[in-house]
């Protein structure tokens, strides 16, 4: 079946096509399973995010041969390095997967009541947070963001559906069977709250963002275009679309930048080159172009990669990171100052980060104010914008959005609905 029809038939709801029956019955078993996880006593579903670190750690032998497996045929499938090295797992990234958890189930759950005011005539007015239901998500072959979507999404107290891309559906399914289900049932929960949609190909990603009655809320991540058309897809569906699309994290390099300063941070922001907060774009100040290019230049040719500097054939927010076959690339170019670096930031890339190196503070907050992005730094990388790195906790993705709403790391706090309650007078 194309992916045209596929799509068709998933928002016309065509029982006949595989994909939308396979994302409808799991659709279907995270809402049976929701109201257990909404009403899930206190600490409940920490014990579950407990006992999935604890299986993850019994586990890591079995886990790792299967991703190696995964890695291995992708590699002969001539998956490029920047993809090979997302969809990796080794004994490190497994042990801060579980530590991520540990560290998610010892977060106090956020009060789901709070006062408001009182009326004039006495009814009080209160604010109450509510969970969502079943809360998707849509992601790319990473099989962590398998345990980083799950996580937020039982601690905002609903139930998911996953749908990975194929080089990673082994390892997701691996860490759904092996460690998520098995710890919702310990915890006494039903563990059918994670669902992972069984089946490869981008039609099952246009399914699950065409039932929002029983998805209402789905987080898509992945490669611009693939985000945008699934964000319009759910958007005719009438489905709320969160959506982590183009990434690239910029550095600009003022007058007053040392030399010093702009090799540590060339250098930390380009440690992985698979991911989407990694240096991509590298602004430089015109009066010093000549001679902090080449320590920049200096720093990249250390790490491996190439400077793709001007006149380009591309625009400057290119995003190397989905580049196949050309992910060792930075972009760099010439600006007139911290207000044109910033405008540049903002108008040629998405807006997911921007750095300013520089040692005059006065330029810095310039460049901060100016700066529209979902994070700006200064004289630190931009690697920095993750949610674990950022706020302790791990993230179902990174909202760019333009409009209100939740942006940036998006975590478990930002996974419910506002809900006011008006009571007598007391």
């Amino acid at each position: 079946m194309s992916t045209s029809t596929a799509t068709d038939a998933a928002l016309s709801g065509d029982s006949e096509a595989p994909e939308f029956a396979a994302v409808r019955e799991a659709a279907q078993r995270a809402r049976a399973a929701a109201p257990a996880v909404r009403a899930a006593g206190e600490g409940r579903i920490d014990d579950a995010l407990r006992a999935a670190a604890a299986r993850i750690r019994d586990r890591a032998v079995e886990l790792l041969e299967v991703n190696a497996a995964e890695v291995a045929s992708a590699e002969r499938n001539g998956m490029a390095a920047g993809l090979l090295d997302r969809l990796r797992l080794d004994e490190e990234r497994l042990a801060g997967i579980a530590t991520q958890l540990e560290v998610l189930a010892a977060t106090p759950e956020p009060p789901t009541e709070w006062p408001v005011r009182t009326l004039e005539t006495g009814e009080r007015v209160f604010e109450r947070r509510i969970p969502v239901g079943v809360i998707g998500a849509v992601f790319e072959a990473r099989p962590n963001v398998t345990l980083d979507v799950a996580s937020q999404v039982l601690k905002a107290r609903s139930a998911a559906v996953l749908r990975t891309g194929s080089a990673a559906l082994a390892s997701a399914t691996a860490l759904v069977e092996q460690v998520l289900r098995p710890a919702l049932i310990e915890a006494g929960l039903p563990a059918d709250a994670v669902q992972l949609v069984p089946l490869p190909g981008h039609a099952g990603a246009e399914a699950l963002v065409g039932l929002p009655d029983l998805v209402p809320l789905v987080v898509v991540r992945g490669s611009g275009e693939v985000t945008r058309r699934l964000t319009l897809l759910g958007a005719t569906a009438g489905t709320r679309v969160l959506a982590h699309a183009d990434g690239g994290g910029v550095l600009y390099l003022d007058s007053s930048a040392t030399a010093d300063e702009v090799t540590r941070l060339v250098t930390d922001s380009t440690d992985r080159l698979g991911v989407c907060n990694r240096l991509n774009l590298l602004l430089v100040d015109r009066p010093v172009y000549d001679t902090l290019l080449p320590v920049a230049k200096a720093a990249l040719d250390a790490r491996g990669i190439t400077l793709s500097e001007p006149p380009h054939t591309h625009r400057l927010g290119h995003e190397w990171a989905l580049d196949s076959g050309a992910e060792a690339h930075v972009t760099v170019a010439p600006v007139d100052g911290p207000d044109d670096a910033a405008d540049t930031a903002a108008r040629e890339t998405s807006g997911l980060a921007a750095t300013i190196c520089a040692a005059d503070a006065d330029v810095a907050q310039r460049f901060i104010d100016r700066y529209t992005g979902t994070g700006v730094f200064w004289n630190t990388t931009s690697r920095l914008l993750d949610g674990y790195k950022l706020l302790g906790l791990p993230e179902t993705g990174i909202n760019v959005d333009h409009t209100p709403g939740p942006r940036g790391p998006v975590t478990y706090r930002d996974l419910g609905l506002r809900q006011f309650v008006v009571l007598p007078p007391a």
